[in-house]
C-alpha cells in the first residue's frame, strides 16, 4: 500500500510540473492526490508498520501492535493536526491578498509610479530591482511581481526591453521574500512551522537575499539593452483613480509589516494578527468608499451598490482562490507521507548518502550544503512549496537552525533559475508572454549567479551568528 502511496504523490508531482504541458491548473492533480493518498492510507491502516507522531517528531513505538479502532482513532487525530495547521497558513494567506486586493481598489500601486524620476535605462533597472527587493517582502514576491510588472508596463514601451526588465524583476522579487516571514509562500510555511523566527530570518538572510539581487543586477546593468535613455510618456492618464489611495497604500503596507511585531508580543499565531491587520484596512476602506469614493460609477443601481461594490467584498472576489486550493492539496498530501514515515526515512538514507561539501561547517546534524543547493536547483524545475513541506517533514532540527534559514534561501530564489520555477516568474510568462527558452539564455545564468553568490555569503555570515 505505501508503493500505491508513493506512486500516486509521484504521478500527482508530474501532473503539477507539467502544468503547462497538459493544460491542466495544478490544482486538481494536487486536490486528487491529496484525495487519494489518504484514502488508501484509510484502507490500508492495518498493514502500515509504521506511524509518524508529528507532534513528538518521532515514530510511534508499537504502531503495529495497535488496535483497529485506536489506529483509525490515531489517523483522525493526525489529520486534524495536519488540517490545522495548513489552515494557519491559508487563512494568513486570505487575509495577506485581500489586503493588497484593498489596496489595489484604490489604485494604491500608482503611487509608486511617481517613484519612477530618471529615462536612464540603467537606473530605472535599479529603482525596479530595489522595488521589487523591498515590495515582495512586504506583500510577497507574486504580488509585488504583478504590481511592478503593471507598472513597467505603463513606463517602457517597447515589449523587447521590457521583457529584460522583467526578468530582473523576477530575481529580485524571489530575493526580496527569501528575507522576510511574509515575502514567499515557502518561508510563511517555515515561519508558521516554528521554523524560524521573523528577526533571525532577517540576521541570516537580508545580505544573502540582497546580494541575489544586486549582482545579476549590476552585471545587467552592463548589458547592451540597458544602454542610453528611454522614451516615457509624461502623460497624466495614469493618476491614481482615488486620492486616498497613497493612504490605503501605506496603511495596508503598514498593516502587513505589523503582524510579525504583533506575533512576537503576543505569541500568538500569525494568522490572528493578520486578521486583526485585514479588519483594521477594512474599516479604513469602507469608511473612505462610503464617503468620497463612488460606488455607482461601476453602474450598479444606488439601492445595491454597497452590497457588491463594498471594497472588501470586491477584493474578496478578486483573490487568487485556486492558489489557496492549491497549497491545501500540495500540503495535505504531503502530509499524508509524512504520516506513514515515509519523508523520515528518505530523509535518513539522503543524509547517508550524500557527501559534505568537504568541510567541516554544515547545515542541521548531518545534513549536507550540497542537500539544501540541490533542493535550491530542484525548485527551479518543482514546484517549491511541496519541497519545503517535504524537507519539514524530512528534517527536525529546533527553532532557527541554520538548516531552515538556509532551506529558506534555497527554495526561495533557486526557483528565479527558470520561469516556471516560481509564482513570480509564472506570472510575469503570462503577462509578458515570455518565452521559455528566452528566459533560459538570457535571464537564467544572471540567476544562476545571484543564487551561489548568496549561498557563498551565507556560508560565510552564518559563522557569525
Amino acid at each position: 500500500m505505501e508503493t500505491a502511496i508513493i506512486l500516486v504523490f509521484v504521478l500527482g508531482y508530474l501532473a503539477i510540473t507539467l502544468e503547462h504541458n497538459l493544460k491542466i491548473d495544478k490544482l486538481i492533480p494536487a486536490l486528487v492526490m491529496m484525495a487519494i493518498c489518504w484514502a488508501l492510507i484509510s484502507l490500508g491502516l492495518d498493514s502500515f508498520p509504521n506511524w509518524f507522531d508529528s507532534a513528538q517528531h518521532a515514530l510511534l513505538d508499537g504502531f503495529g501492535n495497535f488496535g483497529h479502532e485506536e489506529k483509525l482513532h490515531l489517523m483522525e487525530e493526525t489529520l486534524l493536526h495536519h488540517l490545522g495547521k495548513t489552515a494557519e497558513i491559508l487563512v494568513f494567506l486570505l487575509g495577506a491578498m485581500t489586503i493588497v486586493e484593498i489596496i489595489d481598489y484604490f489604485d494604491g500601486f500608482a503611487t509608486i509610479k511617481s517613484f519612477v524620476k530618471t529615462k536612464k535605462k540603467s537606473k530605472i533597472l535599479w529603482i525596479f530591482s530595489i522595488l521589487a527587493f523591498v515590495l515582495s517582502a512586504i506583500i510577497d514576491n507574486l504580488t509585488a511581481t504583478i504590481v511592478l510588472i503593471s507598472i513597467l508596463q505603463k513606463i517602457v514601451k517597447e515589449r523587447d526591453v521590457r521583457i529584460w526588465y522583467a526578468g530582473l524583476i523576477i530575481i529580485a522579487a524571489n530575493a526580496g521574500g527569501a528575507w522576510s516571514p511574509i515575502g514567499d509562500v515557502t518561508t510563511t510555511m517555515l515561519w508558521i512551522g516554528k521554523k524560524v523566527s521573523s528577526d533571525h530570518l532577517f540576521v541570516y538572510l537580508f545580505i544573502p537575499s540582497l546580494l541575489c539581487m544586486a549582482v545579476p543586477s549590476f552585471i545587467a546593468s552592463f548589458l547592451p539593452v540597458f544602454k542610453g535613455d528611454l522614451e516615457i510618456d509624461e502623460s497624466d492618464d495614469d493618476k491614481p483613480k482615488s486620492k486616498y489611495s497613497a493612504t490605503m497604500l501605506y496603511l495596508g503596507l503598514g498593516a502587513i509589516v505589523f503582524v510579525p511585531v504583533f506575533k512576537m508580543v503576543t505569541h500568538l499565531p500569525p494568522y490572528v494578527g493578520m486578521m486583526l491587520s485585514l479588519g483594521v484596512v477594512a474599516v479604513f476602506a469602507e469608511i473612505y468608499s462610503s464617503s468620497k469614493f463612488s460606488m455607482t460609477e461601476f453602474g450598479a443601481e444606488e439601492s445595491d451598490a454597497h452590497a457588491h461594490h463594498s471594497p472588501v467584498h470586491h477584493s474578496l472576489s478578486k483573490i487568487e482562490l485556486p492558489s489557496i486550493l492549491f497549497f491545501l492539496g500540495i500540503l495535505m498530501a504531503v502530509a499524508a507521507l509524512e504520516s506513514l514515515g515515509i519523508l523520515f526515512g528518505f530523509a535518513e538514507s539522503l543524509q547517508e548518502t550524500m557527501p559534505m561539501l568537504g568541510t567541516e561547517i554544515h547545515v542541521g546534524e548531518g545534513v549536507s550544503d550540497l542537500v539544501v543547493l540541490l533542493l535550491g536547483v530542484g525548485s527551479a524545475v518543482i514546484d517549491n512549496v511541496p519541497l519545503v513541506a517535504a524537507s519539514l517533514g524530512m528534517f527536525h532540527e529546533p527553532l532557527d537552525n541554520e538548516l531552515w534559514h538556509f532551506i529558506a534561501y534555497a527554495a526561495g530564489t533557486g526557483g528565479s533559475m527558470l520561469i516556471i520555477g516560481s509564482a513570480a516568474g509564472v506570472v510575469a510568462m503570462g503577462m509578458e508572454k515570455i518565452d521559455f527558452f528566452w528566459y533560459f539564455k538570457k535571464i537564467s545564468w544572471l540567476a544562476l549567479v545571484g543564487f551561489l553568490v548568496g549561498a557563498a555569503a551565507f556560508m560565510v555570515t552564518r559563522t557569525m551568528f
